[in-house]
């Protein structure tokens, strides 16, 4: 989180249609998953559904092995990591 008392690491599964989903965990424990569309070949965006009712718009860019990502959580803006 921006504040920087909590942060994401995560997977990422892409499809050929361009869409995919996202799983990324704090290191408090909250598990979110995220559904997203490649709008370039290297970005895309989503939503993300965490366990704890929140949710959230994000956005990626990714070498196609791994990335990096921002959005916001219950308002509060965020970064991760995926790969």
């Amino acid at each position: 989180m921006a504040s920087g008392g909590e942060t994401f690491t995560g997977s990422a599964t892409g499809y050929a249609d361009g869409g995919g989903t996202l799983q990324i965990k704090s290191n408090k424990g909250l598990p979110c998953t995220g559904n997203f569309v490649y709008e370039t070949p290297r970005k895309g965006s989503g939503v993300f559904n965490c366990s704890n009712g929140q949710s959230g718009p994000f956005e990626f860019a990714s070498t196609g092995t791994r990335g990096t990502g921002t959005g916001t959580i219950g308002g509060k803006p965020f970064t991760f990591t995926f790969g």
